[in-house]
């Protein structure tokens, strides 16, 4: 099993370089950024990965340089407010034309966003060369077995139908789908906490 660690500040850089690489083929990045998508994306990573700090939990591997990197909210912390708002305008000038289309795709991805008290797994990635490995595994069990030890449910949207078997290997079950106009679809994932393996 590849060994994980929790994230900090000065490994956001290489975190976010293994994200920018795990997702150059996403739908949803290749639907918001049209131009300059590397760039766009690193952006967005690297923000998401900084408001884990303090929101939620970032965890990447051990022992080298950052092969993936995981993501996620705290409960109750998924959602950006007004004020924290205001600290993502660096991001959004950043992606300029782009971001009517991305607020536009987050904004029909938040209103099916479950209310229930729940870990958010916003983002989860390996870069190409190193998937297969079971790095994805590895980055999502802290936190599961988190959720599991305090009975709190998780949820994602997987934006890939594909990788649906793999978030299903962990016990999270898709809820609906999201068909985004002239755009992707996405499939919202649910996991209600696991009882211990007697």
């Amino acid at each position: 099993m590849t060994e994980v660690k929790e994230g900090t500040a000065p490994e956001i850089e290489g975190i976010t370089a293994a994200l920018v690489k795990a997702f150059h083929d996403d739908p949803v990045m290749m639907h918001i950024f049209r131009k300059g998508r590397e760039k766009k994306s690193r952006a967005f990573f690297t923000s998401d990965s900084k408001r884990s700090l303090t929101k939620g939990a970032l965890y990447t591997t051990a022992g080298g340089p950052p092969q993936g990197g995981a993501i996620w909210m705290a409960p109750g912390q998924w959602k950006i407010g007004g004020l924290e708002l205001l600290g993502q305008l660096p991001m959004l000038f950043r992606i300029g034309a782009d971001g009517p289309r991305s607020l536009a795709l987050l904004s029909q991805v938040e209103k099916v966003h479950p209310e229930e008290p729940h870990w958010y797994l916003g983002v989860l990635g390996t870069a190409p060369e190193h998937q297969g490995k079971g790095i994805g595994s590895a980055l999502m069990a802290p936190v599961l077995a988190k959720c599991d030890a305090e009975g709190i449910p998780a949820y994602l949207e997987s934006s890939k139908e594909s990788n649906i078997p793999f978030y299903e290997r962990h016990a999270f079950k898709v809820t609906r789908e999201i068909n985004v106009k002239n755009g992707p679809t996405l499939w919202p994932m649910w996991r209600d906490p696991q009882p211990p393996e007697s």
